[in-house]
């Protein structure tokens, strides 16, 4: 896992702040499934069972943290996890991990490989 670059502990908090809290962490975990094509806000309300007004509040504090970016697509607005930006947050989580013993990460590596491929 590499990221081209270096996250701040200020962005890093800011995006650990927008996923501590339940609904939006379920947001963000439906857009990581739903990969890079993402899903219109009309869906995700429906999937999460939200009303209009709170989805929007929560798509903006996301969209703020750098996790997910919407694009206007006709009348629609698609959301979509911004990928770079959750691996940039593993990597400062876990750059300074281990002290050179790799048998402490390699569990969560191997997590990490073997849901993603």
């Amino acid at each position: 896992m590499e990221s081209k670059t270096t996250l701040s502990q200020s962005a890093a908090l800011a995006q650990l702040s927008a996923l501590a809290q339940e609904n939006r962490l379920a947001l963000f975990r439906l857009l990581i499934k739903a990969g890079p094509d993402g899903l219109p806000a009309g869906e995700i309300a429906a999937a999460l069972g939200v009303p209009p007004n709170t989805l929007s509040a929560q798509l903006t504090l996301l969209s703020n943290a750098g996790l997910i970016e919407g694009t206007r697509q006709g009348r629609s607005i698609i959301y979509k996890a911004q990928y770079e930006a959750i691996s940039g947050l593993i990597v400062f989580l876990m750059e300074d991990c281990c002290q050179g013993r790799s048998e402490i990460c390699t569990p969560v590596l191997e997590a990490a490989q073997s849901r993603c491929c």
